[in-house]
């Protein structure tokens, strides 16, 4: 579970860098449209939910070894 929540914390947080990113290279036309910023905070909102997540999951339990009979 915690390799499924750092893979989903990191690809929503690269497509949030690379949403305001494209806001600076393209201008600030971008930045207005209602659409573009609801995706936007849409991203950064399941990145930061899944750190979250991540950092309240509890530790790994040691795998418990097999008796020998």
């Amino acid at each position: 579970m915690k390799a499924y929540l750092v893979t989903t914390g990191i690809v929503f947080a690269l497509i949030t860098v690379a949403h305001i990113l494209r806001v600076f290279a393209e201008g600030p036309r971008l930045a207005k449209d209602p659409f573009f910023i609801l995706l936007t905070l849409l991203a950064a909102g399941l990145s930061v939910w899944a750190w979250r997540l991540l950092r309240s999951a509890p530790p790994p339990q040691p795998p418990i070894a097999a008796s020998e009979t």
